[in-house]
């Protein structure tokens, strides 16, 4: 499928040997910040503040970020999800793991001023970015919990991504292939997500064609 659900981790054959970096969930902006409504879900509203913040958290994130219509695309999939979660009484993770994940994004700065710059040259504060990440995980986890159980990954799946995916990107960087026993749970963990993310893509797309939705950007699509 040539669409990614925004709020799922990205994997790629390079995925295997490294770290794996998610994508923002949303929050609103600092008060200070004129606003206006850009979407109506239901009963709740969706603020342009909320595009700049995720925008913002994405370029601290990866360096870049989306168009509008993406981030606005983005925010309306993740109040699907943050929706049922919550309707469904799904846990939130406990603070110490937010407390992790915040760690271990400050330390790909070369030092804590250097984090700090650049949150306020992004106009994000410490607790948004604290946020973002304790949203993300809640959400990304309640997908897992929700679809994990239906995707089913035999061992001819495998043995094709290995040739065909993996071997071929190693060989590009000429790196040394793995034997397939060494990185098969790695590669079962990369596919089962990868179905994860396809059921749940569907699951959105069902979700939402229920739901009243409301655009007030112009040109914008949900």
């Amino acid at each position: 499928m040539a669409r990614t659900i925004c709020i799922f981790v990205g994997l790629a054959a390079a995925a295997i040997a490294g770290p794996v970096i998610a994508r923002a969930l949303a929050q609103p902006q600092a008060s200070h910040v004129v606003d206006r409504i850009v979407a109506h879900i239901e009963g709740d509203i969706i603020l342009q503040s909320q595009l700049r913040e995720l925008g913002a958290f994405q370029q601290l994130i990866e360096g870049r970020a989306e168009s509008d219509d993406r981030l606005l695309a983005e925010l309306i999939e993740q109040w699907v999800v943050q929706t049922e979660a919550a309707d469904s009484h799904f846990p939130q993770p406990a603070q110490s793991e937010v407390d992790r994940e915040t760690a271990r994004l400050a330390a790909q700065f070369t030092n804590p001023e250097a984090y700090a710059a650049k949150l306020r040259e992004l106009g994000l504060s410490a607790m948004q970015v604290r946020q973002l990440l304790a949203r993300q995980i809640y959400v990304e986890r309640y997908l897992d919990y929700k679809f994990r159980p239906s995707v089913q990954i035999e061992t001819s799946d495998i043995e094709t991504y290995y040739q065909k995916e993996l071997l071929p990107e190693l060989a590009k960087k000429n790196q040394p292939a793995p034997h397939l026993a060494d990185v098969e749970g790695q590669i079962r963990e990369l596919l089962t997500q990868r179905g994860i993310t396809a059921v749940a893509v569907k699951w959105l797309d069902e979700t939402k064609s229920r739901l009243k939705i409301e655009l007030t950007a112009p040109g914008a699509k949900p």
